[in-house]
């Protein structure tokens, strides 16, 4: 069999994206889960379960035959563009926004879905989705900090589900396990070609840098320099300056100039 083991890289890359930083307050489901508590109150999250339930979520993903049939729901900002990109590298359907109500129990609306199994970011800001999916008895895959609630939550994934970078890179994660399921990705040592940075959130104001900008940033700067000092080699005079000054007789100068 494969092995589903941490690897060293992968650990790395949860640490930096601060996937282990849980909330302070804690839900009695989610603290088997939880590593320890920091003097300042916050929950540090043991990563191998973490990682233990992104295998889980992935093999459950990959046993649904056709891929269009998973549902990624994220209402939160920083989860929409890595649902977008998840849909789009496995072949699920991303709702990235504000969800409808009644997408999956009333057929008379134009959203109206019927998945096999739906992935949320957030339990409490999706809670319409688990909701709609309890009453048509549709598994829930949910990213779960320890203060989310576990109702209608069929598997957890413990994670900061609040910060940019670790809500991206769980998806990304969740993404590259199922494509190594499903045969897409034979070599499991190889690494994937799509960077984790393309699931995070990238704020629309801020505008991208292009080669002109680039460009006068580095003139800037290279005109910020301080120009080199230059040695002076002459040596001061103590010339008095009263003396140096012309010696003529400045009231008759002044009267030739008046007849004129």
């Amino acid at each position: 069999m494969a092995d589903f083991s941490l690897t060293p890289e992968d650990l790395q890359l949860l640490i930096a994206a601060n996937v282990h930083l849980g909330s302070k307050n804690t839900n009695v489901h989610n603290v088997p889960y939880i590593y320890k508590t920091r003097p300042d109150g916050v929950n540090v999250i043991n990563v191998n379960k973490t990682w233990e339930k992104i295998v889980l979520a992935a093999r459950i993903i990959a046993t649904i035959p056709n891929a269009a049939d998973v549902v990624a729901v994220s209402s939160r900002t920083f989860g929409q563009r890595a649902v977008l990109k998840f849909a789009s590298h496995t072949g699920a359907t991303a709702i990235a926004g504000r969800f409808t109500p009644g997408s999956f129990t009333n057929y008379i609306t134009r959203s109206f879905k019927e998945p096999r199994l739906i992935i949320v970011t957030d339990p409490r800001t999706d809670a319409q989705a688990i909701k709609e999916s309890s009453y048509v008895n549709i598994p829930v895959i949910a990213l779960s900090d320890c203060d989310s609630p576990s109702e209608f939550v069929d598997v957890a994934i413990p994670c900061n589900n609040k910060g940019k970078h670790s809500i991206g890179l769980i998806w990304w994660l969740l993404a590259r396990e199922v494509l190594r399921l499903r045969g897409v990705l034979p070599n499991r040592t190889e690494a994937w070609s799509i960077m984790p940075d393309l699931y995070f959130y990238r704020d629309p104001e801020e505008a991208e840098p292009t080669a002109e900008t680039e460009e006068t940033e580095e003139t800037e700067a290279a005109e910020a320099e301080p120009v080199a000092e230059q040695e002076w080699t002459a040596e001061p005079t103590n010339a008095d300056w009263a003396q140096t000054g012309a010696s003529g007789d400045w009231a008759a100068e002044t009267e030739g100039t008046a007849s004129w």
